[in-house]
C-alpha cells in the first residue's frame, strides 16, 4: 500500500541543526497524519511531533517544543522534521509513521513505519 523511507540522519555536535526527511509512495500522504517518533538504546519509542491534514493541525512532545518544528511538502509526498539546538539526549533512531484520523501519541495508533533513520548529536 504506502511505504515510507526516512533520510538525512547523521552526526551533529550539541547546538547544531538537522532536518530528518519522510518520503511517501504508494499512497498520497496529505490525506493521512503523520508522526515523527523516535528511539533511544534501552529506551520506549515516543512520541516526537505530528502533523495532521485535519485543519492543518500540529503537535509537539514537550521535550522539543521550541527546538522542532514539522512540516509538509505536498507536491512532493514529503514531511519534514527540522531540529534545531540539538542536544545529547536527541539521539535516537527517528521514525516516521501514518495514521488515519487526528493526532494521537502513542505509537500503537499509527499503522504504517519507516525504517528509521539515525540522529546522534555530540557534547
Amino acid at each position: 500500500q504506502v511505504q515510507l523511507a526516512e533520510s538525512g540522519g547523521g552526526l551533529v555536535q550539541a547546538g547544531g541543526s538537522l532536518s530528518v526527511s519522510c518520503a511517501a509512495s504508494g499512497r498520497t500522504l496529505s490525506i493521512y497524519t503523520v508522526g515523527w517518533f523516535r528511539q533511544a538504546p534501552g529506551k520506549e519509542r515516543e512520541f516526537v511531533a505530528a502533523t495532521s491534514w485535519y485543519g492543518g493541525s500540529t503537535s509537539y512532545a514537550d521535550s522539543v517544543k521550541g527546538r522542532f518544528t514539522i512540516s509538509r511538502d505536498n507536491a512532493k509526498n514529503t514531511v519534514y522534521l527540522q531540529m534545531n539546538s540539538l542536544k545529547p539526549e536527541d539521539t535516537a533512531v527517528y521514525y516516521c509513521a501514518l495514521r488515519s484520523g487526528g493526532i494521537l501519541y502513542a505509537p500503537t495508533m499509527y499503522n504504517t513505519w519507516g525504517q528509521g533513520t539515525q540522529v546522534t548529536v555530540s557534547s
